[in-house]
């Protein structure tokens, strides 16, 4: 049966309201109370071991569920094959990471020198400071300096020193970074426009606050050791901070296979106090090469 001849039908057995009651709160509660059946009828199924009757109960009690989900679409004037379309669309954009074939290359049409190489790799080198610091100094491939050298810049040590591993990881999985573009000298400026809105100051600070931000959260998550994923409500963030760039065509589910990449390699820095890391845009990884 369609969604929208089952959402019809559950219409025509839908009570009107008791005067002077918001007709949507009784389909509500009533959704709330047999979500709650469900978990009491499996409950019961993995306590007691009911197998005779226990799949009909649970059938019986998800097809209340799915009446109430459509007579409270109903009333909020809502289409229950759009809910269930845009429902997919969200677990794909969390979980599906976007296929290679679908992957844009956000510098394709600007001249080599202006691309992200394909493949690269940049060193990262501590120095040990007169005043105690440690300060780390990242080289590209042709022996220049990428950027300044950097320390924690925190009161409290915690290797963010290393944090350019973070934005290395953007650009390795998502072929998109405005800090990267800035380090290795391939901002796009044949494009003045694209330069400006992609590549510019705002789009590093950007692009330095999503770095910031993940950070906070993953020094109350050990870091993401032995972590496979992150809270959805922080990709949700991090897609509004970005939804104005080229990378927002990008799903969920590939910036939070930058995130593990970026933490992996930072992981590994932090470890052997510096190294090299061997971007590959092609293969989307970021490769640590012991110093």
């Amino acid at each position: 049966m369609h969604l929208a001849r089952y959402q019809q039908a559950a219409l025509k057995t839908l009570q009107p309201p008791a005067d002077g009651t918001d007709p949507v709160l009784v389909p509500l509660l009533g959704l709330v109370g047999e979500t709650g059946s469900v978990a009491t009828a499996y409950k019961k199924h993995l306590r007691d071991g009911i197998e005779a009757g226990g799949k009909q109960q649970l059938r019986e009690e998800l097809g209340d569920v799915l009446w109430y989900t459509a007579a409270l679409a109903h009333l909020l004037d809502l289409d229950l094959e759009d809910i269930a379309a845009a429902s997919l669309e969200k677990t794909k954009d969390r979980w599906r990471a976007t296929p290679d074939d679908q992957r844009p290359r956000f510098d394709a049409d600007n001249p080599p020198q202006e691309q992200l190489p394909r493949r690269t790799t940049v060193t990262f080198t501590p120095t040990l400071q007169p005043d105690g610091r440690t300060v780390i100094t990242l080289t590209r491939e042709d022996g220049e300096p990428a950027g300044d050298p950097l320390t924690s810049a925190s009161h409290v040590e915690d290797d963010y020193r290393f944090h350019d591993a973070f934005h290395l990881a953007h650009a390795a999985v998502l072929g998109w970074s405005p800090v990267t573009r800035f380090l290795l000298d391939r901002k796009r400026r044949s494009h003045p426009g694209t330069d400006e809105a992609e590549d510019g100051g705002r789009a590093i600070a950007i692009e330095e606050g999503i770095s910031a931000l993940v950070f906070s959260y993953a020094s109350r998550h050990h870091y993401f050791e032995n972590v496979r994923h992150v809270d959805h409500e922080l990709l949700i963030t991090i897609d509004h901070m970005t939804a104005h760039l080229e990378v927002s065509v990008l799903r969920a589910a590939d910036w939070e296979k930058a995130i593990m990449t970026g933490y992996t390699a930072w992981s590994l820095l932090r470890k052997h106090g510096g190294g090299r890391l061997e971007l590959d845009l092609d293969a989307q990884t970021l490769t640590f090469l012991e110093p």
